[in-house]
C-alpha cells in the first residue's frame, strides 16, 4: 500500500504539469487581454502596465516565469484586484467553498445511501417508486433552476430561511441550509440510484444467501454483509463527486451570494484576469486528482480482493 501511495503521488506531478501548461496557453492565445477593456489608455500607459506584469515578454518566457513562481507556491498577482495576490484571494474564499462542499457531500452521501438501501429492500413498492422519482427530478432539473425556486418558496413565501448570506451574517448557520441542500440534490440522486442498483445486485449473491441460511437477522445481513459490498461503486463515485461539488458550487455561490472561490472564478473569467483563472483551475484540478487518490486508497481498504502490488 505504501509503495502504491508514493507511486500515485509522484504520478500527480506530470498530471498537474499538463493541466497547468494547457490552461496557460489556452488563455494566453485567446483574443483580448486583462487590460484591453480599459478606456482611453495611451500607448505609453498600456506599455508600462504590460511591462509591470511582464506581459510584453515572449509567451514562452512568460510561461517559464510562471512555472518558476509556481514552484515557490506563488500564484502571482491579480490583474483586477490590484491590492491582493491570487494566493490571498483563493486563501480567503476557498475555505468557504470547501465548507459548503463538505456539508453538501455529507448530506448527499447520508441520504443517498439510506434512501437507496430502503428503495432496494422495498423494491417495486411505493417507497421505491417515490425515492427513484425524487432522484430522477434531482438529476433532470439543473441547479440554476432549483436555487431560485428554493429562494422563492422557502425564503420569500414561507420566510423560513434567509435569501442569501454567510455564516458571519446575523442569520448564522441558517444561511448554509439552502445552498448546501441545493448543491447536494443532484449528487444525492446519483448516489441513491447507485446504491439501489448495487444493493439489488449484492442481495442476489451467494454469500448473502449463505448468511441468511445461517439464521442471521436481516439487519445484520444488510448492514454487515450487503452494505459493505454495495458501497464500492459509491466510494468510486465520491472522488469526482467531491471535486464536482466544489467546482459546481460556482452557480450556487452566485445564486445565494456565498463568498467562495466560484465568485472570483466567474469575475476573473469575465475580466480576463489570467493568473486568477489559472490559480482557480490549479486548485480545482488539485482537488480532483487528490480525491481520486483518496478514493483509490479507501477502495482498497473496503474491498480486500484488491491488491496494490
Amino acid at each position: 500500500m505504501g509503495k502504491f501511495i508514493i507511486k500515485r503521488v509522484l504520478g500527480l506531478i506530470p498530471t498537474m504539469f499538463v493541466i497547468v501548461t494547457i490552461s496557460f496557453f489556452m488563455m494566453r492565445l485567446a483574443p483580448g487581454g486583462p487590460f484591453s477593456s480599459e478606456r482611453k489608455l495611451s500607448p505609453e500607459i498600456q506599455a508600462n502596465i504590460e511591462h509591470k506584469y511582464h506581459l510584453d515578454e515572449p509567451l514562452a518566457m512568460q510561461y517559464l516565469r510562471y512555472l518558476g513562481d509556481l514552484l515557490h507556491g506563488d500564484l502571482g498577482p491579480s490583474y483586477k484586484n490590484k491590492d491582493f495576490t491570487v494566493n490571498e484571494l483563493i486563501g480567503k474564499s476557498m475555505p468557504n467553498s470547501l465548507l459548503l462542499g463538505v456539508i453538501s457531500l455529507v448530506i448527499a452521501v447520508t441520504f443517498g445511501v439510506v434512501f437507496g438501501l430502503f428503495s432496494a429492500v422495498r423494491q417495486n413498492t411505493w417507497i421505491d417508486y417515490t425515492t427513484m422519482s425524487c432522484a430522477s427530478v434531482g438529476l433532470s432539473v439543473p441547479m440554476f433552476v432549483i436555487g431560485p425556486v428554493a429562494v422563492l418558496v422557502f425564503a420569500l413565501k414561507l420566510k423560513w430561511l434567509p435569501t442569501s448570506g454567510w455564516l458571519d451574517s446575523r442569520y448564522g448557520a441558517k444561511t448554509l441550509i439552502m445552498p448546501a441542500c441545493t448543491l447536494a440534490l443532484s449528487y444525492f440522486s446519483s448516489i441513491a440510484r447507485l446504491t439501489r442498483a448495487s444493493v439489488l445486485e449484492v442481495l442476489r449473491s451467494d454469500y448473502v444467501r449463505t448468511a441468511r441460511s445461517k439464521g442471521l437477522k436481516e439487519s445484520v445481513v444488510l448492514f454487515k454483509h450487503v452494505l459493505k459490498g454495495a458501497l464500492l461503486p459509491v466510494v468510486s463515485y465520491l472522488g469526482p463527486a467531491f471535486a464536482g461539488i466544489v467546482t459546481g458550487s460556482v452557480v450556487i455561490e452566485q445564486v445565494f451570494l456565498v463568498p467562495g472561490i466560484g465568485n472570483f472564478f466567474v469575475k476573473s473569467s469575465l475580466n480576463r484576469d489570467y493568473l486568477l483563472i489559472l490559480g482557480t483551475v490549479i486548485v480545482y484540478s488539485a482537488i480532483l486528482v487528490v480525491m481520486n487518490l483518496v478514493v483509490d486508497i479507501i477502495y482498497g481498504l473496503i474491498d480486500p480482493r484488491i491488491s496494490y502490488k
